[in-house]
């Protein structure tokens, strides 16, 4: 790769090579506005650290992207690469959330367009877009189609990009483990990473980790496991991401905004819009949460697939009529409180993927799964320690009254 004269300096990675072409992808309006847009969420209300940028994680998966290309390429003397397929997978790498919004993971039950396809149709469509991957060398459409996995015609180079920028051992997770660890202040979420890339090669059309390498895959589950219970599902932040979530829900739900009102904002645009509608109650919750004001976790309990809490609230009307039936139960002895402010949180489902190659000393090649891996059951581990359905609420109620009520709906 010549010509990557320009250099940014990251505090995670060090200075990154750029060439002028990729460097001029960072002046596109559609990836500066990334640099609004918090990488975590509201988690710097627990790690005020956590303050870094979608921006700044994007640059960090085109590094640790062309880090793995040329790995790949000492590597092997024939690999099926072309320029422009490479620089349509660098310009992919760090164009990849240009297409998120703030707390677009948190809305996915509302049938948002995934952020991949919002990438790939701004990518093919932006006149401005266009204009500067063709200077960065790249080809639009194949960039589009290595991150948007379900847009046709894929060939074989694309579909090894594709292999590469979603798979166990991509790029975006390996930066955003140790980017969010690193300004979070916590110290489970960083990788060996100079140690995984350099142990990498290309099997037919996978990524293949040498045996000697393979507790690095255990150490990004581990890494995952701990990251989600410290960070991303701590209580406080899971109960401000809930009240955002249920704001925005309710707001949808009564037609007070609509789901195009959300596509292309950074956290001041998607804050401004919540205040422009201050007239509707529900949406007090996301200022709230914007002045730091986040309602407790009352009560809890393990996520249960058959549960009957889980099963009512699985979708938004009904988890919207599980609430309700907590506000009614506690409304006569709290009159002040307002039927929004009683709020279930049930998480998503997270998925530890293993699906990667191990390359034996002796040539064979196995799946990791089948390796012995300590943590190839990591995902009933995840769910059974850390899912937990909670109910939230404003502080002046009284936890006992909180767990009755919870107590109740659960019952049914």
């Amino acid at each position: 790769m010549r010509g990557f004269t320009h250099t940014v300096k990251d505090p995670l990675w060090g200075n990154i090579p750029m060439s002028s072409g990729i460097r001029g992808l960072l002046d596109a309006a559609e990836v500066r506005k990334l640099a609004g847009i918090k990488q975590n969420g509201p988690a710097y209300l627990v790690y005020p650290g956590a303050v870094h940028t979608r921006l700044s994680h994007s640059i960090g998966v085109y590094h640790l992207g062309r880090e793995m290309m040329l790995t790949l390429a000492r590597k092997s003397g024939s690999l099926p690469f072309t320029e422009t397929g490479l620089m349509s997978f660098l310009s992919a790498c760090l164009l990849h959330d240009i297409g998120h919004f703030p707390y677009a993971h948190s809305l996915k039950e509302l049938s948002v367009r995934e952020h991949e396809e919002i990438a790939g149709d701004i990518i093919t469509h932006s006149e401005e877009m266009i204009e500067a991957l063709g200077r960065a060398g790249a080809d639009p459409s194949m960039t589009a189609r290595i991150i948007d996995t379900e847009m046709d015609e894929c060939d074989e180079e694309t579909g090894i990009y594709r292999s590469i920028l979603s798979g166990t051992l991509d790029p975006d997770k390996l930066d955003y483990l140790s980017r969010d660890a690193f300004f979070a202040g916590i110290p489970y979420g960083r990788q060996d990473t100079s140690y995984m890339i350099s142990s990498i090669q290309l099997c037919g059309a996978r990524l293949a980790l040498e045996e000697d390498a393979l507790s690095l895959v255990e150490q990004i589950l581990f890494s995952k496991y701990m990251m989600y219970r410290s960070l991303y599902w701590h209580k406080k932040v899971r109960g401000a991401t809930a009240m955002i979530k249920k704001g925005v829900v309710s707001a949808l739900r009564d037609g007070v905004i609509e789901i195009d009102d959300l596509y292309g904002k950074d956290d001041y645009g998607f804050y401004s819009l919540c205040r422009s509608r201050s007239e509707y109650a529900p949406l007090s919750l996301v200022e709230s949460v914007e002045k730091g004001c986040v309602e407790e976790r009352m009560a809890w309990k393990p996520y249960e697939a058959d549960g009957r809490v889980e099963k009512a609230a699985t979708d938004i009307r009904g988890r919207h009529l599980v609430e309700k039936g907590v506000y009614e139960l506690l409304r006569h002895r709290y009159p002040q409180l307002k039927e929004h402010e009683a709020i279930i949180d049930i998480p998503e489902p997270i998925s530890f993927e293993t699906d990667i190659r191990i390359i034996h000393e002796d040539g064979s090649i196995s799946d990791a799964a089948d390796c012995g891996m300590l943590f190839r059951k990591a995902g009933d581990i995840f769910s059974g320690n850390l899912r937990k359905v909670a109910l939230y609420l404003p502080s002046y109620v009284d936890e006992s009254d909180a767990s009755d009520a919870f107590q109740e709906v659960c019952r049914g």
